[in-house]
């Protein structure tokens, strides 16, 4: 080899390629009904769409489309169970004509059922909500402030901000009431009109907190 001339390199050799190492895996295809069902069958809460869309990498409106066609699935087969869209999300729960199964199973025949006084409470705060506490108070007659508390624990009331004037606490159902009802949203509510009295000498708070408690109780009895 003749020698290189005075202040030049030799071309420099060329970089060995680097190894080629597994192509990853590709993740298999699921298909879109199934699941929906494996991510349902896990949730303990409501599930929207949009999340639903987002997690299994598909468009809203199959994933839409598919929650229909399950839920009418289900019904059609007279199912154990039912797929139904409740405070805003889809969520799997008991058909109602097995659940007397399940409590047998699940509580041994003891139920957790509120209290009247619990059950006023609530309705008073889902009708006229955001509610203080001596609001509440003043329609039901009573003070509630160790009802509200047994509410609070139970997931079913919340706190929602301070009332301006007074700077008294206000509150609110949760999504977990809306769960419990069956109901999509507050709107789904019976209306108060039917339950209230004709009679003009009835004290407005008294008046409004009875058809309050009896629209209310109505609603648990269409769940239960």
């Amino acid at each position: 080899m003749p020698p290189s001339e005075p202040g030049l390199r030799p071309p420099a050799e060329p970089a060995p390629a680097p190894a080629a190492g597994p192509e990853p895996e590709a993740r298999p295809e699921v298909p879109l009904r199934a699941a929906l069902e494996a991510v349902l069958m896990v949730v303990d809460e409501p599930v929207t769409v949009a999340r639903l869309a987002e997690v299994l990498e598909r468009p809203k409106k199959l994933v839409a489309e598919a929650l229909d066609g399950l839920a009418a699935e289900y019904d059609a087969q007279e199912r154990g169970f039912e797929l139904r869209f409740v405070a805003g999300g889809w969520r799997f729960y008991t058909r109602a004509v097995c659940a007397p199964v399940v409590d047998r199973f699940v509580l041994d025949g003891q139920q957790s059922r509120l209290t009247q006084a619990a059950l006023e409470t609530l309705a008073v705060i889902a009708y006229r909500q955001p509610v203080s506490r001596s609001r509440v108070s003043a329609v039901r007659g009573v003070n509630c402030d160790g009802v509200m508390r047994t509410l609070v624990q139970r997931g079913l009331v919340e706190e929602s901000g301070t009332e301006p004037e007074t700077g008294a606490f206000l509150y609110r159902t949760t999504h977990y009431f809306l769960e419990r009802m069956g109901l999509r949203g507050l709107d789904e509510l019976p209306e108060l009109a039917p339950f209230l009295p004709e009679a003009d000498d009835v004290e407005a708070d008294s008046q409004e907190g009875s058809a309050i408690t009896e629209a209310i109780a109505e609603a648990v009895a269409a769940v239960d």
